[in-house]
């Protein structure tokens, strides 16, 4: 069965209209509180089902429930006293009733307020409200703590200095903003009373008493207590110093020794006083103001303080006392070090012992601050030291004038503390001989393999039966007699030597002063040296032999002992004798007998020789060696093809072997020619020859006179030169092409420049006559009647070598060529320094560049000091120099040239660029830089007034040849430069235009 369903609210009234569901849907959506029921119906039977029980619906309202407590503290804790208050915000006028809900396990009450002495435990406490079947959601926790909070007692320090106080704070761990108090105790827990009762502070307080303090906070009221904080002693210094002190005072202890560490009050008057010690020693000191160390350790070392207080007032004490350090060493037993100035005591004297204890710490000795005494036994290190009867004491030290074997050892403190035995020392006495080492034979240097003999001789010591001492470089056992001698002497016998004598164990001479041998490792070698190795005809040479020794690469001198020992052609055994040459002294012969010569040293019984040292002597023939060059130039280049020739005078029919000697880096062969197919800069030098006869090689003739060869890296550049610059009619011009030394063979060579714009350059075409070169440094042009440029180049030899290209040189012509013509803007020679010049190429190209020859200057183009706008070149102002300017075409053509010049001046002469021709009317003017008042104007040609006038024009209404010349105007004492003015006549092809 199907039904629908009724839905009403009871509690409104007067009663609203129900809500009906659809079929078979049996729920509702509702926005409001109440109590509600329901019931079915069929539709189908208009049967309604019974009511439903009531239900009653509460309705959650935006209201807000907040809890509220007094006092304000963000905390609480166990035992206040709070009062809780719940407020519904935006509730009006609303018969409210309220619900509280808590962790804690206290009953709850329904009311508004809700007043707790907070005797329960922690928990959170929340709130809300509730009106008919409205209610407010439920407010935010507020939290009790159930536990007594405890106060913090902090110092800045627990020490009042001298004087002073220290500053005590307290505070307990909450918020900032809670209410507290502080209350103050010292000594027991009893309040600190002042004039207006209980001292309690919100600050810290300052203390200048010694003392145990408290504090505690309080708030509320009845007041609410914390536990009373952890106490702080403060003490209270006092102006008196502790001191540490050692006894003995030793900067180092050894394991085993006394020592007392003392702790002294300074001006400590009558008070009573009790000690505290501080070590970083495992053994700390008792309470007593010294600390005795029977026997101390290391577990004794470290720093000590101590300080002192008052049995009267327990809370006063002085500072601590600065720490001394106290060290222990157990490393060893320290041990005693004798040493001696001389072992060996002189004849009527005495030697001096001295003894120290070596510091544990370091190496070095103790100081006399140490507090050692030292003991002394002779011979045997007995219990009985010596006194000052067997030896003369000197403040430690001590001087025996009696041979033997002599101890030393350290001893302090009481009871005494005794240090290890030093090492024996030895003390000779030494007797009134003297020993003397002899060398035989006495050389300065003796080499390996010689035999020799050191001798120790006694002076002065009679018939005394001796026994001999030696220190040698390397024997480690000693010969007792007085002759070292050594059979075949190595280099580890070079060194000092030295001797004694000996009577018995303890007597002996002092040693003898050293003799220092040196043998040398290797086997000398001779020298042979001739005074010339060319005997001359019908003459001789001196040959000298000489040992070289190791000292220097001098020769050694005649008491080395050296002989000398000749030979001719091979090493025989036999040496040559006085039959064979002549003998000057022995390490000089004269030979007049070309050959190979031999000579070596040998000295000693049996001799000893040095290594052979050997040279060719050369008998010289009247022929006569000289070098020729061809070709015969001064000066090469490099590349160039030369020959050197060694040429005989009178050779006869001889067969020659021929030498050369050079500086240069390349030697040539031993042959007549010397030919060179390139030259380089390595090949320059002198040269020079001598030929050999094939028949008597020890037969040559002298060395040529040598002749020098100078290769250089750098290629000749010719200079060109042009006469005349400018052009005049029927004139021809001449090329005259100049290079260093012009008699060395050179042919020229004649070009005519061509412009080429690709590379900003020119290419050049052989002159006619001149495709095999000329012999003439000189050109001729004829019929030349435009702008050129020219250049020359020099060739000699075979093969040809070139010189580099000349520079380009120009001659200029101011007549106008269709194919290519320059105008100048504004059309005059003289222009001022401010102003801009237009120059404008014309002519049958499309390609053009603008070129200038400034005096004592290269020709630079239009870009160096202009812009190039297609075929015209703009000077700014200020940036034109004087000049000669012309036009360049791509299809190789010159044009016109003019002469520009720039005028610093104020006044400027105003004539034409070119020349006139006969007939025609010219003005020539003068120009001002400034206007300036009206006042004569003189004109001047060659040098003489031809107008003088206001006017600034001078007019010519048929120029004639005889107008040619140099003009200039002035004005007010103001001259400008001259011009040339040229005249031509109507068939004349040619002119000459010139500036100057």
């Amino acid at each position: 069965m199907e039904y629908e369903y009724e839905f009403r609210r009871t509690s409104d009234t007067p009663e609203k209209p129900s809500a009906w569901t659809e079929k078979d849907k049996n729920k509702v959506d509702i926005s409001h509180g109440g109590k509600y029921i329901c019931r079915g119906w069929s539709r189908e039977r208009d049967f309604f089902t019974p009511t439903s029980d009531e239900v009653t619906i509460q309705e959650t309202v935006p209201n807000k429930a907040v809890v509220t407590f007094q006092p304000d503290w963000p905390q609480i804790f166990s035992g206040e006293k709070i009062t809780l208050r719940c407020e519904i915000q935006g509730g009006g006028d609303t018969d409210w009733t309220y619900e509280w809900r808590t962790t804690s396990s206290h009953i709850v009450p329904t009311g508004k307020e809700y007043i707790s002495s907070a005797e329960y435990p922690s928990g959170e406490y929340r709130c809300m409200g509730r009106s008919d079947y409205f209610l407010t959601k439920w407010s935010e926790a507020i939290t009790v703590s159930a536990h007594r909070p405890k106060a913090q007692l902090r110092d800045e320090k627990r020490d009042i200095p001298v004087g002073g106080s220290v500053t005590l704070t307290c505070s307990v761990n909450t918020a900032p903003s809670s209410g507290w108090k502080y209350f103050w105790y010292r000594g027991e827990k009893n309040s600190l009373y002042t004039q207006g009762g209980v001292l309690y502070s919100n600050a810290p307080i300052s203390v200048s008493v010694g003392g145990v303090y408290w504090c505690r906070g309080g708030r509320g009221e009845p007041v609410y207590y914390t536990e009373y904080s952890d106490s702080i002693t403060v003490n209270k210094k006092l102006a008196n110093k502790a001191v540490v002190t050692l006894q003995p005072n030793w900067s180092e202890i050894y394991e085993g020794e006394k020592i007392t560490l003392r702790c002294e009050i300074t001006d400590e008057g009558d008070s009573e006083w009790e000690y505290e010690w501080t070590t970083t020693s495992s053994i700390k000191p008792s309470n007593q103001n010294e600390h005795h160390i029977r026997s101390a350790y290391t577990s004794h070392s470290g720093t000590y303080s101590c300080k002192g207080r008052m049995k009267s007032a327990q809370q006063s004490s002085t500072e601590w006392s600065d720490p001394i350090t106290l060290t222990v060493s157990n490393t060893y037993k320290p041990w005693a070090i004798l040493s001696a100035v001389n072992r060996d005591i002189p004849v009527w004297g005495s030697v001096t012992l001295i003894c120290s204890v070596n510091k544990a710490s370091s190496s070095s000795s103790s100081s006399s601050s140490s507090g050692w005494k030292y003991f002394w036994y002779r011979d045997k290190k007995t219990s009985e030291a010596l006194t000052s009867q067997s030896v003369l004491y000197s403040n430690g030290p001590i001087h025996v004038s009696v041979r033997g074997v002599y101890w030393c050892r350290g001893g302090r403190g009481e009871p005494v503390y005794y240090t290890e035995y030093s090492d024996p020392v030895i003390v000779n006495k030494k007797i009134a001989g003297r020993a003397v080492v002899t060398l035989q034979p006495n050389w300065s240097e003796i080499y390996r393999g010689e035999k020799i003999t050191l001798r120790c001789e006694i002076q002065g010591g009679g018939d005394t039966a001796w026994t001999y001492g030696w220190t040698t470089p390397n024997s480690k056992r000693f010969p007792t007699d007085n002759a070292y001698i050594i059979i075949r002497a190595t280099e580890s016998h070079s060194g000092k030597y030295r001797c004694m004598g000996r009577r018995d164990t303890y007597t002996s001479t002092e040693w003898s002063e050293a003799i220092t041998l040196k043998v040398l490792s290797y086997k000398p070698r001779a020298e042979l040296t001739a005074d010339n190795r060319d005997i001359p005809v019908g003459g001789s040479v001196t040959l000298t032999c000489s040992v070289i020794t190791a000292s220097s690469s001098s020769s050694s001198s005649s008491s080395s002992g050296w002989k000398y020992f000749w030979y001719r052609g091979e090493k025989t055994s036999e040496p040559l004798t006085s039959q064979d040459v002549v003998f000057p002294p022995s390490r000089q012969i004269s030979v007049s007998v070309g050959g190979v010569y031999w000579c070596r040293g040998g000295r000693g019984e049996p001799v000893y020789y040095t290594e052979y040292s050997y040279l060719t002597v050369n008998q010289k023939l009247a022929n006569k060696a000289v070098v020729t060059l061809q070709p015969n130039w001064s000066e090469i280049y490099e590349g160039e093809k030369i020959t050197l020739r060694c040429e005989i005078t009178d050779e006869g029919d001889s067969g020659w072997e021929y030498e050369w000697t050079t500086t240069s880096s390349i030697k040539p062969s031993n042959q007549n020619e010397h030919h060179i197919r390139s030259a380089y800069t390595s090949h320059s030098g002198t040269y020079s020859c001598k030929g050999r006869m094939k028949s008597v090689q020890q037969s040559s003739k002298e060395w040529s006179d040598p002749i020098t060869l100078t290769v250089s890296n750098n290629n000749p550049q010719p200079v060109l030169s042009v006469s005349p610059s400018w052009l005049s009619p029927g004139a021809s011009v001449t090329l005259n092409c100049s290079v260093k030394d012009p008699s060395a063979g050179w042919r020229f060579y004649w070009y005519k420049a061509v412009p080429r714009l690709s590379d900003i350059s020119y290419s050049y075409d052989l002159l006619p006559g001149s495709t095999n070169g000329t012999e003439q440094d000189s050109y001729i042009v004829d019929g030349q009647t435009h702008t050129a440029g020219y250049v020359c180049r020099a060739a000699r030899g075979d093969p040809v070598f070139y010189t580099y290209y000349s520079e380009p040189k120009f001659v200029w012509s101011g007549e106008f060529d269709l194919s290519a013509s320059l105008t100048v803007s504004p059309d005059r020679v003289q222009h001022f320094t401010s102003e801009s010049v237009s120059l404008s190429c014309e002519g049958n190209s499309t390609e053009w560049r603008v070129k200038s020859l400034p005096e004592n200057s290269y020709w630079p183009y239009c870009s160096s000091w202009g812009t190039m706008t297609r075929s015209t070149c703009t000077i700014q102002r200020y940036r034109l120099s004087a000049a000669v300017f012309w036009c360049e075409s791509g299809s190789g053509e010159f044009s016109n040239a003019v002469n520009i010049t720039i005028q610093n001046e104020d006044i400027i002469l105003v004539s034409p660029v070119r020349p006139v021709t006969e007939g025609d009317f010219v003005t020539l003017s003068c120009e001002l830089r400034r206007q300036i008042s009206s006042s004569k104007v003189f004109f001047y040609r060659n040098g003489e007034v031809i107008q003088n006038a206001t006017r600034r024009e001078l007019n010519i209404s048929a120029v004639s040849k005889s107008d040619e010349g140099l003009y200039k105007c002035q004005h007010s004492g103001t001259e400008s430069t001259q011009s040339w003015m040229s005249v031509k006549d109507e068939e004349e092809n040619k002119c000459f235009f010139s500036f100057m």
